[in-house]
């Protein structure tokens, strides 16, 4: 009689199909020989926690998800969940850059987030700091005009009805283009990890703290001398 109850192997051999790999790049990926491996995915050999744990690191994974059964031929469930985005029943966070319109707050454990986003920040100095978290995020201009900064591209300026997709692990801020006093965004953040919501309320707090400490930052000198003699500090070049 077959066992109900997933193997390791079997878990494995899932895992290594959803990611396309072959055995041999499964060992490289994972950092166990292939032999071993090969032993594993057959069921005859087991592996134990620190090694588990070891290819969860390697692999990127949470150990939930290593352990995810493959439901490639299961009927997915059918949770009928449905929930109408209305702006007076959004969560609101203010921080010095944005204004946040957290969307469908009833539902929990959400796939995905939706935001809206009132952007305030008209440079990157003044907006500080990168912003990183996990998941990937999808934002479309629904007014004015858009300045992306991210860590490892140019700054790109999008106009209304335009949009970006974005690894959010990259470092990335929006701004206000030049002309622009104010832009509204719809923003979709997805991530695996279950408890996003409260990894970006965490990261709000962050932004309204780095703001505080850049505002109790010392003025440049040319700056005090300026507020000492009542005078204003000469404009920067451009």
């Amino acid at each position: 009689m077959t066992s109900q109850h997933p193997t390791i192997g079997g878990l494995l051999r899932s895992l290594r199909a959803r990611k396309g790999w072959t055995l041999k790049q499964m060992s490289e990926h994972a950092g166990i020989p292939l032999s071993t491996l090969s032993k594993v995915e057959h069921d005859r050999l087991t592996l134990t926690y620190d090694k588990l744990l070891q290819l969860a690191q390697r692999l990127q994974l949470r150990m939930s998800e290593l352990f995810a059964e493959d439901v490639e031929n299961v009927e997915p469930p059918v949770t009928a969940r449905r929930s109408i985005g209305r702006i007076e029943d959004a969560i609101r966070v203010t921080t010095p850059n944005y204004d946040y319109f957290y969307l469908c707050p009833e539902l929990r454990r959400k796939r995905m987030i939706p935001v809206l986003t009132r952007v305030r920040a008209k440079t990157i100095e003044e907006f500080g700091e990168l912003v990183h978290h996990s998941g990937e995020e999808y934002i479309h201009v629904l007014e004015g005009r858009m300045e992306v900064h991210t860590e490892f591209y140019d700054p790109i300026v999008l106009e209304t009805g335009q949009s970006v997709y974005i690894d959010s692990n990259m470092g990335h801020a929006y701004i206000a283009a030049e002309g622009c006093d104010e832009v509204l965004l719809l923003g979709v953040c997805s991530s695996s990890d279950e408890q996003l919501l409260e990894s970006l309320m965490t990261l709000h707090g962050e932004e309204s703290a780095a703001q505080q400490r850049k505002a109790k930052e010392p003025a440049a000198p040319a700056t005090r001398a300026a507020k000492a003699t009542g005078r204003k500090a000469p404009a920067k070049a451009k």
